[in-house]
């Protein structure tokens, strides 16, 4: 079948779910696969996350990345039959709404935007020491990254660039997405590579052992699990895994842009995940093994203090390999972000397209010339913008509310930032129990990709892993306790949850549509 013959058949499906196929259906299947590979970027999330893993599991951490990978799996192929049968762009949007309502739907989508808008200031904020690092180096700045100034002026530069490529269209948007998997490739296999030949600190056999994680006195985040491994520091070791493989979801937002969606939307899917997975588990690996073996050399290592940049530093002594590797760094988080906005701004689109946002004719506008949905691209870095300037509320003493204690000296910005992974897996949770209602009404998918009689036994096992992960994520154990100290902060990111939970209610009120449903 032609690309034309395959537009032609795509459009007549959007058609039959009621919508005019308006955005342009440029993205191939490498461009489709890259905009979900570079959303769930193993280089920004290990990058980002390798020593809280480490630091809290110690090497052996690297086993519990089965957990969530298996477990995603599952959530994987529910989305893919659910993808391949609504290739709709708003993805999980579309697909509660579709499974039990549209008031359903809209809870569902409203979580999973704010998850996504936060998950965009995340990431552009969080390039900004290496970003600086590259400024000051070649260009003699004197950037300081920890300023607010100087995220909030980096964060601007990078949102107006991101916006700028995904408003001229989804081709362009590809492209970037394309450049930046090859960039991950480089960042993960190409940096073990180049580790494995600077030689490592450790046999295979270290990856098998705690190095004393267990224990606080040898612990290098100095965090206290009563010498438990298995019922302690793994519970929360694993979170940082968590965090990393979801991404591949964003192959349904871009749907109506994807040559042969209900084929390739389900593809792309799957095979992000596992490229992740793979691509994750070799960088780890390298790393772990790249450590110092002596005490003090691998604490350094395994702790805020050190971490990969100091891993690499020590092992990888030219200065202009350093550099390439910086600038790869960069460049993954760029095409991240990049990639999660237009994700977002689909999100919009297709909200306001159904009516049910306030000012739902402008968000729903597609420019004529790059066939995007401009305003809501532009709304897409507005809203992330916002989430930025929160860096500078920042609590010098710890504030009480209640019983819940807002930490001091953390910004308002982390504490939204805790529950932008916790956003994503509520969202991920009632897309999967909305698939679990439709298949007991009786659903079954007709798109190119099925699951068959197999579809309720795998979306059970997705929900029951969704169900004990964000439980993991969220449960409040004490701001003293490593969950709280590492991750939710106790009770803040269910506070945030509450939050916007009530302002989700105000904007649904606000929106005449939502009202009738």
């Amino acid at each position: 079948m032609s690309q034309d013959q395959s537009n032609q058949t795509e459009d007549s499906r959007l058609s039959a779910l009621g919508y005019k196929q308006e955005l342009s259906r440029v993205l191939s299947k490498f461009g489709s696969f890259s905009v979900a590979f570079t959303y769930l970027s193993p280089m920004v999330g290990i990058y980002s996350l390798f020593v809280l893993g480490i630091g809290s599991g110690g090497p052996r951490y690297i086993w519990l990345m089965l957990i969530p990978v298996i477990g995603m799996y599952f959530v994987a192929m529910v989305f893919a039959e659910l993808g391949s049968h609504y290739p709709i762009s708003g993805a999980l949007y579309q697909y509660a709404k579709n499974s039990v309502s549209a008031r359903y739907g809209w809870w569902v989508g409203w979580f999973y935007s704010i998850s996504l808008l936060v998950t965009v200031a995340a990431v552009d904020t969080g390039v900004v020491p290496y970003l600086a690092a590259i400024l000051n180096s070649w260009f003699k700045m004197s950037l300081d990254p920890t300023q607010h100034s100087t995220i909030l002026a980096l964060t601007v530069i990078l949102l107006a660039i991101q916006t700028i490529l995904n408003v001229t269209g989804a081709k362009v948007m590809g492209r970037v997405a394309s450049f930046g998997s090859y960039v991950e490739i480089f960042g993960t296999i190409g940096i073990a590579l180049i580790l494995a030949a600077a030689g490592f600190n450790h046999g295979f056999s270290f990856l098998f052992s705690t190095n004393g994680a267990e224990n606080v006195a040898t612990n290098s985040l100095g965090v206290d699990f009563g010498g438990n491994w298995w019922l302690g520091a793994s519970l929360i070791a694993v979170l940082a895994h968590a965090f990393i493989f979801y991404g591949f979801e964003s192959a349904g937002d871009v749907a109506e842009e994807t040559v042969n969606a209900t084929h390739q939307v389900p593809r792309a899917m799957r095979q992000a995940l596992l490229a992740g997975a793979g691509t994750s588990f070799i960088l780890v690996a390298a790393l772990t093994l790249a450590t110092p073996s002596d005490p003090e050399g691998y604490a350094t290592a395994t702790s805020f203090a050190g971490g990969v940049p100091f891993i690499l530093e020590n092992a990888i002594h030219s200065s202009i390999l350093r550099d390439i590797l910086l600038l790869a760094v960069v460049f993954a988080f760029f095409s991240c972000g990049s990639s999660i906005q237009g994700a977002s701004a689909r999100m919009l689109f297709s909200y306001a397209r159904d009516g049910a946002t306030p000012a739902s004719k402008t968000l729903s506008k597609v420019s004529p010339r790059f066939q995007t949905p401009v305003n809501a691209l532009v709304l897409g870095a507005l809203i992330p913008l916002a989430f930025t300037l929160l860096v500078n509320v920042t609590p010098s003493a710890d504030i009480k509310l209640g019983f819940i204690t807002y930490p001091a000296n953390i910004s308002a910005l982390t504490s939204l930032v805790s529950f932008g992974v916790s956003g994503i897996y509520l969202a991920f949770l009632l897309t999967v129990l909305g698939a679990l209602i439709a298949r007991r009404r009786g659903w079954t998918g007709e798109g190119a990709y099925t699951l068959g009689n197999k579809g309720m036994l795998v979306t059970i096992i997705a929900l029951v892993y969704l169900v004990v992960m964000f439980i993991n994520l969220v449960i409040p154990t004490g701001l003293a306790s490593p969950r709280g100290a590492l991750f939710n902060l106790d009770w803040v990111t269910l506070l945030v949850i509450a939050i916007l939970a009530l302002i989700g209610l105000v904007v649904y009120l606000a929106v005449p549509n939502n009202r009738k449903k």
